[in-house]
């Protein structure tokens, strides 16, 4: 019997990923506040309200407003929040981001983790929009990569949109990729090609295919063998890349993948390619300064 894909054994991946950032939410809580906030409770009285405002120190580009309210909810959903801004907005030092009312106890809890969680989203969509703003007149677009802090993808990925950057696949199930590796273990390109085809058609699956090449002669067989997607240039010069967009012909989607910085990210774009992937837009980059303030 055919597997059912995963959309189907699991409902909808977007409720997956939704109960996923619940279940962060959750132990990020029980991390930090384990037995009790005994600082807090030691000198705030638990009838106690207090308000307090979320500070800008630092330009960038706000991300993680819509995580910070389901934190505050979630320790307290009596809160009332108010947003001043929106996610993927354009920030400088002294916009307020939102404000929030509530017991002072809440707020206190939650100052750290709601911090956390929006010092790096903005980091992540800030050093995206860099990317994205260098070739934001071509057709190509930035991609991110699986290269993310484990347990955080999900809102490090959604960080990347709210920078104006475009997700690769989330993890190893919404897309079939076939790497150095996978090409090498299965016997070269057409083998691993047709065993995915076959693996598809026996689970059930429509996946799209994306095969990475190291050098032309690699990608004529990936031509030769066709039945794919996209195929990953890995580290190819611009001037490889260009002949390579040229051979391709617009037969399939084309990623370049590698060398790819805010130097060189136009370069590439410019060779024709459908999508540049950048590691650093989620592992070297900076937080940006934000501040919980009370009012």
């Amino acid at each position: 019997m055919r597997e059912k894909p995963l959309y189907i054994k699991f409902g909808l991946i977007k409720k997956m990923n939704n109960d996923l950032i619940e279940q962060l939410i959750d132990i990020a809580i029980k991390e930090d506040i384990g037995n009790g906030d005994h600082s807090s409770l030691a000198c705030i009285p638990a009838s106690e309200k207090g308000k307090a405002q979320l500070l800008v120190k630092e330009e960038g580009i706000i991300a993680g407003i819509n995580i910070a309210e389901r934190i505050f909810k979630k320790i307290d959903p009596d809160v009332i929040f108010e947003r001043k801004i929106n996610d993927g907005d354009k920030i400088k030092p002294g916009n307020i981001a939102f404000t929030v009312e509530g017991k002072t106890l809440a707020l206190l809890q939650a100052e750290r983790l709601i911090l956390n969680f929006m010092q790096r989203m903005s980091g992540i969509a800030t050093t995206t929009n860099k990317y994205a703003s260098l070739i934001a007149d071509l057709k190509t677009r930035v991609l991110d990569t699986r290269k993310t802090t484990p347990g955080l993808r999900l809102i490090e990925k959604e960080a990347v949109k709210i920078g104006g950057g475009t997700n690769h696949r989330i993890g190893l199930y919404d897309m079939i990729m076939l790497k150095d590796n996978h090409i090498d273990f299965a016997g070269g390109i057409e083998k691993a090609v047709n065993a995915c085809l076959e693996y598809m058609k026996f689970k059930g699956l429509d996946l799209k295919i994306e095969v990475e090449v190291r050098n032309f002669k690699e990608l004529d067989e990936v031509l030769k063998v066709g039945k794919i997607h996209r195929i990953m240039l890995d580290n190819f010069t611009t001037d490889d890349t260009k002949k390579a967009v040229a051979l391709i012909n617009g037969k399939y989607e084309i990623e370049s993948s590698g060398n790819i910085t805010l130097d060189t990210i136009r370069d590439y774009a410019e060779c024709g390619v459908d999508f540049v992937s950048v590691g650093a837009l989620t592992h070297q980059i900076k937080s940006l300064d934000l501040s919980l303030k009370a009012i």
